[in-house]
C-alpha cells in the first residue's frame, strides 16, 4: 500500500467521523425545488513525492461548459455507484484504465444549480501512467500540484455576475490555468475537509 493511499485515506476517514467543516454550495440553490441528476468526478491524485491533481479544459465547442477547467467526470448511468460512474468517466476523457486507480473513497457531495449532484471520488495513480484525451471531451489536460490548489491561500473568491445577479465564486490560478465555479468549489471543500496543510493531521 502506497504512502500517499495510506495518508489520504486515514485524513478522509479521521475528517468524516468529525463534524463537517464549513462548505460552499451553489448560491443558484437557494430555494430552488431543483430535481438534481447524480453525477461523479474522479479527483485522481499522482503518486509522487509532492502529488499532483488531474484536470482538463473542455473544447470551447462543447454545449455544457465550454472552455472551463473541470475534474474528469460525469453524470452517473442507470445502476451505476458514484464510484464506477467516476472511473468510467476518467477512462473515457483521460484514458485512464480503471484498475490502475487505487480508491480512497468518496467525499462531499456538491449540488450544482445546473441541476447536477457531483461526488468527487478521490483515487490515487502511477506518477507515469500514460495519459490519453479523448478529443471531444478533452482540448487539454494538465497535473496541478495538490499543495498549491488544495491550499485556502490560493483559493480566491470573486463575485460572478449572472441575470442581474452577483455569486461568489472560488478561483484558483495555477500557472494560467484559471479553475473556478464548480471545479473550484469542490477543491476549496475537500481543503477544508482532508485539512490538506495540517501536518499534524
Amino acid at each position: 500500500m502506497s504512502d500517499l493511499f495510506q495518508r489520504v485515506a486515514q485524513r478522509l476517514t479521521d475528517a468524516h467521523a468529525e463534524q463537517p467543516p464549513m462548505r460552499l454550495s451553489d448560491p443558484r440553490l437557494k430555494g430552488s425545488d431543483l430535481e438534481l441528476k447524480p453525477a461523479s468526478v474522479l479527483i485522481a491524485l499522482t503518486e509522487r513525492d509532492n502529488p499532483g491533481i488531474l484536470m482538463l479544459h473542455r473544447p470551447s465547442t462543447m454545449r455544457a461548459h465550454p472552455g472551463q477547467i473541470a475534474l474528469p467526470g460525469g453524470r452517473r448511468e442507470l445502476g451505476e455507484n458514484a464510484t464506477e460512474a467516476a472511473l468510467r468517466e476518467a477512462e473515457e476523457e483521460l484514458g485512464i484504465p480503471s484498475d490502475l486507480v487505487r480508491v480512497v473513497g468518496a467525499t462531499d457531495v456538491y449540488r450544482t444549480g445546473s441541476g447536477y449532484e457531483i461526488t468527487p471520488v478521490i483515487g490515487v495513480i502511477p506518477p507515469d501512467i500514460e495519459i490519453r484525451p479523448n478529443a471531444a471531451e478533452v482540448s487539454q489536460w494538465f497535473e496541478a500540484p495538490a499543495d498549491f490548489v488544495l491550499d485556502p491561500a490560493n483559493q480566491r473568491t470573486r463575485l460572478l455576475e449572472r441575470n442581474g445577479q452577483q455569486y461568489p465564486v472560488i478561483e484558483i490560478d495555477w500557472q494560467g490555468h484559471v479553475i473556478w465555479g464548480v471545479t473550484g468549489a469542490i477543491l476549496s471543500n475537500l481543503a477544508r475537509r482532508l485539512n490538506w496543510h495540517d501536518e499534524t493531521a
